[in-house]
């Protein structure tokens, strides 16, 4: 099993309390989202669920509460700002977490986190009408924000796209009120068992109760036409909510379909009638992918597997844009670069592609 580095809330808050302000973040590299292809403008919000009837695993609270942005079609985004991938809060946690500690591969010097904007803009007018909508949940340790290329995308095609933040767990949460949390998951959740379990089952538990509250969430949401799709943990928490009722399709971006001691998820063992997409890399692609995606696919049924070439394990994120870039600038290695999202001739375009045409498909089927 490949592993990647998790830290407690404490070790996270010294690390980043820590860090040495840039010289002059003037200086430091801007990296940039490529724009969207759709033929509409993209309008963002953000929002957050509170459950009352689950704790939270991680910190104790008697509630468990989630934070969500939300990106959709919008009719006009003149005089409206802008949003940026990062609050000023969670930039700052990002460049002495996310990067170089959770991500090695990052610089940790030389980036603006802070600066780089998105191409959606904030509480822009939706677009008339209700449309496919889609949720997204991140990988282990990641937060929600490095999906955005995807979710701009899709929403620019006209999906509403909701990205999903699995608080504890991310390296930083912000939720809609500017309040921060740190990544408070121990590092033993890579080898424990028990705390692998209760990690994914929280994840499953997460999207259960966003999908069962869809309709507070935005007003261009269609009940009827929901998929899910996500990268690692998020991969294989989007395919396992193909369970829920009101999920007609599901993306699983390189995610494994079992317990960290091998059990398989009910998907891989019984299958599914509803479209799932099995996604992943050459550079990532190991015994446990083929044992557990092998076990859904010899159940029959609308699954397919498919596998890009020359890339790695990041490319299904926002990191397959910022990496050619950190290169360019002399900021990552072309090392780095493969062990991140590989080389590939067309990252961005071909994940792009993959996933929007997938449900482009999918939310048509009647099965």
């Amino acid at each position: 099993m490949r592993r990647r580095t998790f830290l407690t809330a404490t070790a996270a808050s010294a690390l980043t309390g820590a860090l040495p302000l840039s010289a002059s973040a003037a200086t430091d590299l801007t990296l940039r989202l490529p724009a969207p292809t759709g033929n509409w403008h993209v309008g963002t919000t953000t929002r957050a669920l509170v459950d009352p009837d689950r704790s939270d695993p991680w910190n104790g609270s008697p509630t468990r509460e989630l934070a969500l942005t939300v990106f959709y079609p919008a009719t006009v985004v003149r005089g409206y700002q802008r949003a940026s991938q990062l609050a000023p809060a969670a930039a700052e946690v990002f460049k002495g977490l996310d990067a170089g500690v959770l991500h090695p591969e990052l610089p940790t010097s030389g980036v603006n986190w802070a600066a780089i904007l998105t191409h959606s803009y904030v509480d822009a007018p939706a677009l008339p009408g209700r449309r496919p909508t889609l949720l997204y949940s991140p990988g282990g340790a990641d937060p929600r924000t490095i999906g955005t290329s995807v979710a701009e995308e899709l929403a620019s095609h006209g999906y509403v796209v909701l990205t999903v933040d699995h608080p504890g767990e991310a390296s930083e949460v912000v939720f809609p009120d500017g309040r921060l949390r740190v990544i408070e998951i121990g590092p033993d959740v890579q080898t424990d068992p028990v705390q692998s379990r209760l990690m994914m089952d929280t994840r499953f538990a997460d999207m259960r109760f966003v999908l069962n509250h869809l309709s507070d969430l935005h007003e261009s949401i269609d009940l009827r036409r929901v998929g899910v799709y996500g990268h690692s943990a998020g991969g294989a928490t989007a395919a396992v909510s193909l369970e829920h009722p009101r999920v007609r399709a599901a993306a699983n971006l390189e995610g494994y379909l079992d317990t960290l001691d091998g059990e398989l998820y009910p998907i891989a063992r019984h299958g599914t009638r509803k479209p799932l997409l099995l996604a992943g890399t050459d550079g990532f692609r190991d015994e446990r992918f083929d044992r557990t995606w092998s076990a859904v696919l010899s159940q029959g049924g609308p699954v397919r597997r498919v596998q890009l070439s020359d890339a790695n394990h990041w490319i299904w994120t926002d990191y397959a844009a910022f990496a050619p870039q950190l290169q360019s600038a002399g900021l990552m290695t072309a090392a780095a670069r493969a062990k991140l999202v590989g080389t590939p001739r067309c990252g961005v375009p071909a994940v792009r592609r993959l996933v929007r045409e997938f449900f482009d498909r999918s939310l048509t089927f009647s099965g």
